[in-house]
């Protein structure tokens, strides 16, 4: 009966309420990211056309030691690569929160599904990246 269901009820309230708070910091997330993503392709883009750069010049592959470097010195190429990184850690942030989130209470098939994704995710990072050298 209804007696027994009392201390699973007292424990799935306590989860609920962790995972009201992540949900509630993931939702901030996925709210922000897309704008500062937005917010730092449209700098890169003004960036480039100052210098009187084509969007589709080209320009130096990505390096993450020089990312810094390149938004201090405000170039273009520091601002359109996070902008693109942060296209990506994004929803990539979303499945990592829902695979840890999927353990937790011990649910194998949605945690399966969660890690495939990150696994495609990173499969397609690493083709785009192509051959080092």
């Amino acid at each position: 009966g209804r007696g027994g269901a009392a201390p699973r009820d007292a424990a799935a309230g306590s989860g609920r309420a962790a995972v009201g708070d992540a949900g509630r910091a993931l939702a901030g997330l996925l709210t922000r990211g897309p704008y500062l993503s937005v917010g730092l392709l449209v700098m890169g883009l003004a960036l480039l056309v100052r210098a009187g750069i084509g969007p589709v010049d080209g320009g130096p592959p990505f390096d993450p030691a020089r990312l810094g470097g390149d938004l201090v010195a405000l170039r273009p190429d520091g601002f359109l690569w996070l902008g693109l990184v942060a296209v990506v850690a994004t929803p990539t942030a979303r499945v990592v929160a829902s695979l840890v989130g999927y353990i937790r209470p011990g649910e194998p098939r949605m945690a399966m599904i969660s890690a495939m994704i990150l696994g495609l995710i990173t499969l397609s990072v690493v083709l785009a990246k192509g051959p080092a050298g």
